[in-house]
Formats: C-alpha cells, sequence, structure tokens
C-alpha cells in the first residue's frame, strides 16, 4: 500500500495550525511582562493602588469606541456594578509598531500612561 496523495498528486497536508512553540510562548510572556511592570510604574509614581484590573488581547475588537481612529493600541473600560476598571492592551498592533524591545517598552509604557490618566482625569505628563 502506497502513500496517500490527493488528486494533483501532492503528500498528505500537515496540521492546519501550527503547534505552540516556546518563541512564541516566551515573545507573549515578555509582553505581559512590559504591560505588568509599566503599571507597577504608573502606581508607584501616583503613590496608590490603581484598583485596576489588566489584560493583553491579541487585537482589538472590530467594533471601535466612538473616539477611537485608526487601531486601537489600548482600551480602558471603566468600573461598573462592583467589578473594578479594567485596561487592555492590544498585544499585535503595539508590537507591530515598534522597531526593537527597547521601543517596545516604551510604546507599552505610553499606552498604559495614557489610558491610566484617563481614568485618573489627569495629564499623562503627571505619571510618567
Amino acid at each position: 500500500m502506497g502513500t496517500r496523495r490527493d488528486r494533483r498528486g501532492h503528500g498528505v497536508r500537515g496540521p492546519l495550525a501550527w503547534p505552540r512553540v516556546p518563541a512564541m510562548n516566551a515573545r507573549r510572556d515578555r509582553f505581559d511582562e512590559l504591560v505588568l511592570d509599566a503599571a507597577e510604574r504608573v502606581e508607584q509614581r501616583v503613590g496608590s493602588s490603581l484598583g485596576l484590573e489588566l489584560a493583553v488581547e491579541e487585537v482589538p475588537p472590530s467594533d471601535p469606541a466612538p473616539w477611537e481612529h485608526g487601531v486601537a493600541l489600548g482600551r480602558l473600560f471603566p468600573a461598573e456594578s462592583g467589578m473594578p476598571a479594567r485596561l487592555v492592551v492590544y498585544r499585535r498592533p503595539v508590537e507591530h509598531r515598534a522597531a526593537d524591545e527597547v521601543e517596545l517598552a516604551g510604546l507599552v509604557t505610553e499606552v498604559v500612561v495614557e489610558q491610566v490618566a484617563r481614568m485618573l482625569g489627569r495629564d499623562p505628563d503627571d505619571l510618567v
């Protein structure tokens, strides 16, 4: 019995989705750490806990908020009915705009600072 081939004479195809490889997970983990570090620095600058839930998502939803122009890099969801405010940073758009690790860290910090400043009603320059 020979190998199975499709109608064009090609062999069996590989898996439809790539398996998770350590390099993919490591990049996600490093991004998560950058977000946590930025939030800690802002908390130190403010001098108190922000009471903020942090999240990282791959891409923003397809329904942008009315004030968002272009692709959102982060979004703040205000606290409501016993739930804390939630800050979401979108990994892929942020990574796409950064040329290297140093620029990535700066951009993540900028996104976190802008969203927290909006939540607190303060100027972002006060939180850097």
